[in-house]
């Protein structure tokens, strides 16, 4: 029973790391909060929802859902970012204005939905069970396991094994040294914001398929979820978010498995308070917070 709790928090952890890297991307970059995250990860999952609903295929909403959101995200960063950013006092003034792009998405998915819950058809992924070593696994969790490991290792690639990721990283580290070497910060902007929305519709997507439950606030719990993950992890770092983000879903299930209805929350939230005690920057953090890191 115990390893099986563990492997399904395992999963659930592969999909909050992945929408915690999104957002401490933005963050590792631009060292601002864009707290429109929660919507575009619940685009993504209307986006899935819609395309499968209108007779494609599942494989060609999950793209569909990747490319919109990575786009929305874009839009965001033109119109919530960039004139706050040259301004030089872009921290509040960004809370603010991603906050107010987050109430207008959610208010037109709650237009669309009629605020209702919606529900992908009976039989949208396949439901296949196997056994391995007293382990009851399914093809989703198999899928969902899968794809947020796919998708955290294109990401390390891109960022630390091409000159594409170089220049993130020089932006990241010091902005006015990386445009002297020639660096346009803007398409760094735009590819860092095209990422963080394309891993949020990712993880939308498959937190729509695992519960089956798709509505216009579901991006807001998983904000906050993923505000805790990446400040455990340490601000701005990646293998952070990823690492804490294990750790918190391993908790969570854990937690709900064995303790009574409702505490699972307070104990997450007192863990990670037990530990910005120990670790004031998180487990992978430093006291310069922001600029992107990768322990190595």
């Amino acid at each position: 029973m115990l390893a099986q709790q563990i492997l399904n928090g395992l999963v659930v952890g592969g999909v909050y790391a992945l929408f915690a890297l999104g957002f401490t991307l933005v963050f590792g970059i631009h060292h601002l909060m864009n707290l429109a995250h929660g919507a575009v990860f619940m685009t993504g999952a209307f986006v899935a929802l819609y395309s499968v609903l209108a007779g494609f295929p599942l494989w060609t909403g999950v793209l569909l859902a990747i490319m919109v959101c990575g786009l929305l995200s874009v839009v965001i960063e033109i119109t919530a970012f960039r004139r706050l950013r040259k301004s030089g006092e872009a921290e509040f003034g960004a809370i603010i204005s991603t906050l107010g792009a987050d109430l207008i998405i959610m208010t037109f998915a709650q237009k669309i939905s009629a605020s209702e819950v919606l529900r992908f058809p009976f039989e949208t992924f396949p439901v296949r069970i196997f056994e391995f070593a007293g382990l009851r696994v399914s093809l989703l969790q198999l899928f969902m396991a899968v794809s947020a490991f796919v998708l955290m290792l294109v990401l390390f690639w891109y960022l630390y094994r091409t000159p594409l990721g170089t220049r993130v990283r020089s932006v990241s580290g010091n902005e006015r040294a990386a445009v002297l070497c020639g660096v346009n910060p803007n398409v760094v902007y735009f590819q860092t914001f095209f990422l963080s929305g394309a891993l949020a519709g990712a993880s939308g997507v498959l937190i729509g398929l695992a519960f089956n439950s798709i509505q216009y606030t579901m991006g807001e719990p998983f904000l906050l979820r993923g505000f805790v993950v990446i400040v455990l992890g340490g601000m701005g770092s990646i293998p952070g978010a990823m690492i804490a983000g294990l750790l918190f879903g391993m908790i969570q299930t854990l937690t709900a498995a064995y303790l009574p209805a409702g505490l699972t929350d307070a104990i997450i939230f007192s863990l990670l308070f037990v530990i910005l005690l120990v670790r004031p920057y998180g487990l992978f953090g430093k006291e310069t917070a922001g600029a992107m890191r990768a322990e190595r």
